[in-house]
């Protein structure tokens, strides 16, 4: 074989695996619901299907879906995240944006004068459409009952319309509604602290839904920088933690947060809810720049591998629903449907893909993997292992140094994954008796060492799932 003939195969194999021009779009439902109700798996560390099947939430921040979208924009958007394997779509049912007095497309508000105890029927046929489009396409609605506005005031247009009383009510009737859907998952909350005098509210709101829908699992989504564990851990309600690592720093170490979660006892799964979005100004100013998919893929890494069970992306004119001639929220440049296939999208599906990939209920967080220096700030290096496998996240321009003896394996196989395109590239084959450095295959970009054990003969990474 002459050098030209050698330089052209050796292009046609490795190219793709760089640049990944064509993404792989989901086939069928993003979920199947068959596999039975989630629940939190016997570890206490993810989520899981009636059945044993593994459960990634992968969620899309879209909390203006049922008051700003139509029937037919509604189905534009669900198709478009179904295809790209989401499985989670967090909503709001009381909107932020003046959700109680701006109707939604079809002339209609949520509640009579504003009263929680007094629902309008036709909005809430159009909240139900959804939520039954969203079944159709396997996707689980992460709904909230309300934006936080509607109990604590401090921002927002509000007005304050809850009180322990009606919030138990509330909870009660909403709960009632959605409890035999089977593609629901409560999220209580929404942008506000836990504590203070909101307690009382969001713990009757969750009781409330509680004493009719044993059905669902349930959660709560606190204010930026904060999290759900610092008043609902011990609470018998709350299934799984949520922290918002939020939208403050370029480079929020959302990995200590999620370290601190994943230590708690009693032992419950924990994930980073609402991290910097894509095509969102760095510290809400565009003077400091704009989230990338470079970002939003690093704080899914640093999170999962840091022990939760699943992540959420967000895109800032996608949670907004911006349109044409509407007022933007912190200085959205585009509006939804412009935006819908930024690359950053795209990579979480290369994140499900990929965890799902390898022994699931195994995975645990181990930074002792790593013999070389972890780094912090922007150049953090996070590692995680499970049964006969280890994976390390690298940021752009990082080597590492790992000490393989944790696999238990007589020789190792390593690959490069990349979380751009989902394409990974065989590295080759290692003892497990010494450290081994490893070099990225290009730089200036990110990219996910996988090490496996040989005699496992597991799959390509991201290639295949395993049920276990």
């Amino acid at each position: 074989m002459n050098s030209r003939v050698a330089l052209f195969i050796a292009l046609v194999l490795f190219v793709p695996f760089l640049t990944g021009a064509q993404e792989s779009k989901w086939n069928g439902p993003s979920v199947d619901f068959s596999h039975g109700q989630l629940q939190v798996s016997p570890n206490g560390r993810y989520l899981q299907f009636e059945d044993g099947t593994p459960f990634f939430y992968l969620g899309d921040t879209a909390w203006e879906l049922f008051h700003r979208l139509d029937k037919e924009e509604a189905e534009k958007y669900l198709e478009n995240r179904r295809e790209k394997g989401f499985t989670v779509i967090q909503a709001v049912a009381l909107a932020e944006l003046d959700g109680l007095n701006t109707p939604n497309p079809y002339g209609e508000t949520p509640l009579i004068d504003n009263d929680p105890t007094k629902p309008n029927e036709a909005y809430w046929e159009h909240v139900d459409y959804i939520i039954n489009k969203a079944e159709e396409k396997g996707l689980f609605i992460g709904l909230l009952p309300t934006w936080g506005d509607k109990v604590d005031p401090q921002w927002g247009v509000g007005p304050e319309i809850f009180n322990p009383e009606n919030a138990y009510e509330y909870g009660q009737w909403i709960g009632k509604r959605y409890k035999d859907e089977p593609n629901i998952i409560w999220i209580i909350g929404g942008d506000r602290t836990c504590g203070g005098d909101n307690y009382p509210v969001w713990d009757a709101m969750a009781r409330g839904i509680q004493s009719v829908d044993s059905n669902h699992l349930m959660t709560f989504h606190p204010q930026g920088g904060t999290k759900s564990s610092t008043c609902f851990h011990d609470a018998d309600w709350l299934d799984f933690n949520m922290l918002q690592s939020g939208h403050s720093d370029k480079f929020i170490s959302n990995y200590e947060k999620i370290h601190a979660d994943y230590e708690l006892l009693p032992v419950k799964p924990c994930m980073d809810g609402e991290p910097c979005y894509e095509d969102h100004p760095v510290s809400w100013d565009p003077k400091n720049g704009w989230f990338d998919a470079e970002d939003v893929r690093r704080a899914a890494y640093w999170a999962l591998f840091a022990g939760a069970h699943g992540h959420t992306y967000g895109c800032h004119p996608i949670w907004q629903m911006l349109h044409e001639g509407q007022d933007p929220i912190s200085a959205a440049r585009h509006t939804w449907d412009e935006v819908l296939d930024l690359p950053g999208a795209w990579d979480m599906t290369h994140v499900r893909k990929l965890m799902l990939s390898r022994p699931y209920y195994s995975r645990i967080p181990d930074q002792s993997l790593i013999e070389s220096e972890e780094g912090n700030y922007a150049n953090h290096v996070a590692a995680t292992r499970g049964n006969g496998y280890a994976m390390v996240y690298l940021p752009a321009n990082r080597e590492v140094t790992v000490n393989p003896e944790k696999l238990r394996a007589d020789t190792m196989v390593a690959w490069w994954y990349n979380p751009r395109t989902g394409a990974s590239n065989k590295i080759g084959e290692f003892g497990t008796d010494q450290e081994q450095h490893f070099s990225t295959p290009v730089k200036g970009v990110d990219w996910v060492l996988v090490l496996d054990d040989a005699d496992r003969d597991f799959p390509e990474p991201g290639k295949a799932f395993l049920n276990n």
